[in-house]
């Protein structure tokens, strides 16, 4: 094997701990480490795609879905096999494949095993490992983010109390393979993966292996009814309620006001209007078993 090229998240904390930890486990495998130096996140995907374009034969991500977001928007339609070290906030990526758990050697291993076809979703911003969202989700994203403690997940419960009284309904027309759906929403997931927010099984249908993505809106509901069925994404059994809308195709189209941002992995994708595509076996994941 030839070098791995390592991107993590040095602006995290310990970000750069976890990448020497993981280069000295590569390094014990006698595998070199090509560490990939960015200090912003627009240096980190030029220098990414780079990489990719000068014909990396690996990448391992460490850190978070901000990371896996840059990634496989690097990796995605090329050659280039993607590992996965899950040591950010919210792994939902990784959750999703089987990835999370183990110790970094174990993890650094699987990173360096083969590829297995992964679906993507390309967008008019950009591709999408697992969710893009808008509402109460994305809102609940930026809180997060701007948040020094918690640490972990955690930080994602407290960011969704503390915007619990800002709820709102956006005004957005959805299309799902070419079919009407829903219409206002306070919480619009559109899912190539199960989970989001640290955990909490939003799109619970949906697999990054059959082509297809599942959407899913919370529709125009007062905020003590918002209140009830949120809590049930946690298990995924929000989808059974009646204010809960779901669809499923290989493509979507959201249209509204240019102001509202998609959210996706955990990072700003962009404004809409917006178009979401799968793309099936678009990334090659090391060391997942099936979804």
């Amino acid at each position: 094997m030839g070098p791995v090229h390592v991107l993590g998240n040095p602006a995290a904390r310990g970000g750069q701990a976890q990448l020497d930890e993981v280069v000295e486990e590569l390094a014990r495998r006698g595998v070199e480490a090509a560490v990939i130096e960015a200090t912003t996140v627009a240096d980190a995907r030029a220098a990414a795609v780079r990489a990719v374009d000068d014909g990396a034969s690996r990448l391992i991500a460490v850190g978070g879905d901000g990371v896996v977001h840059i990634a496989v928007n690097a990796v995605a339609e090329s050659e280039t096999v993607l590992g996965v070290v899950p040591l950010g906030t919210g792994n939902d990526f990784a959750r999703s494949l089987g990835l999370v758990g183990g110790t970094v050697a174990e993890q650094v291993e699987r990173g360096l095993a083969d590829g297995v076809p992964v679906d993507a979703i390309r967008t008019d911003h950009g591709w999408v490992a697992s969710v893009a969202t808008l509402g109460f989700s994305g809102d609940v994203t930026a809180r997060a983010n701007a948040l020094s403690w918690p640490r972990g997940p955690s930080r994602y419960t407290v960011a969704t109390m503390l915007q619990l009284p800002r709820l709102r309904t956006l005004p957005v027309t959805v299309e799902v393979g070419g079919r009407p759906f829903g219409a206002a929403t306070t919480l619009l997931a559109i899912g190539n993966t199960a989970f989001f927010g640290g955990g909490m099984r939003i799109c619970p249908d949906a697999r990054p292996d059959d082509g297809q993505l599942q959407a899913v809106s919370i529709g125009d509901v007062p905020r003590r009814t918002f209140v009830r069925v949120f809590p049930t994404v946690f298990r995924g059994r929000h989808v059974d309620r009646p204010e809960v809308s779901t669809a499923a195709g290989s493509w979507a189209t959201i249209d509204g006001p240019s102001d509202i941002d998609v959210w996706a992995d955990g990072e700003v994708l962009g404004p809409l209007p917006v178009r979401l595509d799968v793309v099936p076996g678009a990334v090659l994941i090391a060391g997942c078993g099936p979804p």
